[in-house]
């Protein structure tokens, strides 16, 4: 059930990857062209952004690829951490982008720079705006649904281009009303709004690396399913911890101690499958039995 669960998630996490890199190739092309053109060097800029974000692309589903491989003798518990690090690199990849926004745009307010403004690279940065959302949107539930960091930071990538286009059409207008910073002002806003996301997506990766359990409705949702079990009595050492989309999980249960072995074996394997099918992650679980008798009570 596990690999069903991991093969599904793979899929639509590849199909939406696939969707963010046509959206980037379209994108480029238009953003260069129009760039070239109209000799704005703002929408060349944000052009560069969007090749960066099919980097991204292609971490994305070298994590997938690498974390949806099975166990073997050298990774007994799998691949999954793969996915957490590309996660990091995606990260690390968007903290230079914002860190690189700003500093230009400090940097053109230094020299006093001012462009002018073109109602191609309006129309363009608009569109740009207007699939990056669409694209932003799509990955972002499709990453939560499967508990895919990668895919997840990966659709902050495609907001933060969003965003970079949207300073394209900040400093578009500015001018127009004759402001002649507006669009260095709104990119170093911009900036800033991703280096926060960047930062929030490590920070949460490296919380996964260092063995933190799953968050609290998961762990609520597991103990609903337990005490829903009239034949486990009580349990203890509830553990969790992820590995890339997979939950692991062991504890300890108490059953009546006339059970036999095979009685006793399943209460185990019906609670298993009833972890397996209610939770929406896949999940490796290990269950300890123990007779129900006051030495062992907690």
């Amino acid at each position: 059930m596990n690999q069903d669960k991991q093969q599904v998630a793979a899929r639509q996490l590849r199909l939406v990857t696939y969707l963010s890199i046509g959206a980037n190739v379209l994108l480029i092309a238009g953003k260069f062209v129009i760039g070239f053109i109209t000799a704005s060097l703002s929408l060349l800029a944000d052009g560069v952004h969007s090749v960066s974000d099919m980097l991204t692309d292609l971490v994305v589903l070298l994590g997938l690829y690498l974390g949806s491989k099975k166990p073997d003798s050298g990774h007994q518990y799998g691949h999954g951490k793969l996915e957490t690090l590309a996660a990091v690199a995606i990260a690390i990849g968007l903290l230079g982008v914002g860190l690189g926004m700003i500093y230009y745009a400090a940097l053109d307010i230094a020299r006093d720079r001012v462009a002018h403004p073109r109602n191609l690279v309006l129309a363009a940065a608009i569109g740009a705006i207007a699939v990056k959302e669409v694209v932003y949107r799509v990955t972002k539930v499709v990453a939560i649904k499967y508990h895919c960091p990668a895919a997840l930071a990966n659709a902050w990538h495609d907001r933060a281009d969003a965003l970079s286009s949207l300073t394209v059409i900040a400093g578009v207008v500015a001018q127009k009303f004759g402001f002649n910073h507006g669009d260095q002002v709104a990119a170093i806003a911009v900036g800033i709004m991703v280096v926060v996301v960047a930062a929030r997506i490590i920070a949460d990766a490296f919380g996964e690396l260092t063995e933190r359990a799953v968050d609290r409705a998961i762990i609520d949702q597991i103990k609903d399913i337990i005490k829903a079990n009239g034949q486990i009595r009580q349990y203890h050492r509830l553990r969790t911890r992820t590995v890339g989309r997979e939950v692991f999980l062991d504890l300890h249960i108490l059953v009546d101690p006339n059970l036999n072995v095979a009685a006793a074996h399943q209460v185990a394997q019906n609670l298993e499958d009833a972890l397996d099918q209610q939770l929406t992650r896949p999940v490796n679980i290990t269950i300890h039995i123990e007779p129900d008798i006051p030495a062992l009570r907690h």
